[in-house]
């Protein structure tokens, strides 16, 4: 196999990944700097969430107001408040969280969130 016909079958097998991972569901974190709520979700949820349910069904990303929107993000507003949690699924909203509730809250409203998506109609 050729130089160039390897790169073309890396860059492929690359791109094969990345419209995967933007079909995943994900939590998206909306984020400001010197927010209060978005530093007690750092202290109580952050360090634990990766290692839940939760956490595995919708992986947490992060995305500052201040910075420019990802390309896949485009068509999600993300509200004037920090932090605003949005459930992507399939690149596409399928609920949300606006504010930081406190940890027994937050997890209750994720799960209701990610319960509704797999049972709704055509869900899976």
């Amino acid at each position: 196999m050729s130089r160039l016909t390897a790169r073309l079958a890396a860059l492929a097998a690359i791109a094969l990944l990345s419209t995967a991972a933007s079909r995943a569901t994900e939590l998206i974190m909306f984020e400001r700097a010197g927010c209060v709520w978005c530093a007690r979700f750092d202290a109580e949820i952050a360090p634990i969430y990766g290692k839940t349910e939760e956490g595995r069904a919708a992986p947490l990303r992060r995305v500052d107001l201040k910075g420019p929107v990802p390309a896949d993000l485009a068509r999600i507003d993300p509200g004037a408040f920090t932090p605003t949690f949005v459930v992507v699924k399939e690149g596409r909203e399928i609920g949300r969280i606006r504010g930081y509730p406190g940890d027994a809250f937050f997890f209750g409203l994720l799960d209701r969130i990610l319960t509704s998506s797999e049972s709704a109609p055509g869900r899976s």
